[in-house]
């Protein structure tokens, strides 16, 4: 028999090797990005939001955020929270939930602004985008789980916000596994997608 059908599995299998190392550095690269990416003072955090339980709280997960920007107004490294989520199916707002929480922090409702149609990442960097141009703003800084962090600086950027650096907390699940594998296809099209 020929030796073709064995030289082209080993195409195949150097080629799924050579896909697979190429997709685990663009992990590494991911994640690289977002631990070592400096918090810096900020004029707007911007909070992105996520699940909020049956009970109407912020789930663990949107807590360690909400934390996370509490941080950083109580260190004065940033005046405004921009808290940004959608409305669930059940009729919770999450931008309404964060904001409730922050209050009940001590961050005076003057200093908290809402965004209840941030249904994704894209839409929240629009909003937040718009915000800060309106009221004369430059510098957010992106409020989210660390894998998040390269897409949602990458959209505050394409939105116009001219220095945006990030922050996140420290919280961490097993499901963050594949939300990093997530992420890399969903930069690269955020990199693409049409303003």
């Amino acid at each position: 028999m020929p030796p073709y059908p064995r030289t082209y599995k080993n195409t195949l299998s150097r080629c799924a090797a050579t896909l697979i190392g190429l997709v685990l550095l663009a992990a590494v690269a991911l994640i690289a990005t977002a631990l070592l990416t400096p918090a810096r003072d900020a004029d707007v955090a911007v909070v992105l939001g996520n699940t909020v339980q049956a009970d109407g709280k912020p789930s663990a997960r949107l807590s360690a955020r909400l934390d996370r920007a509490y941080a950083c107004y109580a260190a004065s490294q940033c005046r405004i929270l921009f808290v940004s989520g959608g409305v669930d199916p059940n009729g919770a707002d999450e931008a309404s939930v964060m904001r409730d929480y922050l209050l009940a922090r001590g961050v005076p409702a003057d200093h908290i602004v809402t965004d209840s149609a941030g249904v994704d990442t894209w839409a929240t960097a629009q909003h937040a985008a718009a915000y800060m141009r309106a009221n004369g703003y430059t510098r957010a800084l992106a409020v989210t789980q660390y894998f998040h962090l390269p897409r949602t600086m990458l959209a505050l950027k394409r939105m116009g916000v001219a220095e945006v650096s990030g922050g996140y907390p420290r919280y961490a699940e097993l499901r963050d596994v594949y939300s990093v594998f997530r992420e890399l296809p969903a930069v690269a099209l955020y990199a693409f997608r049409p303003l």
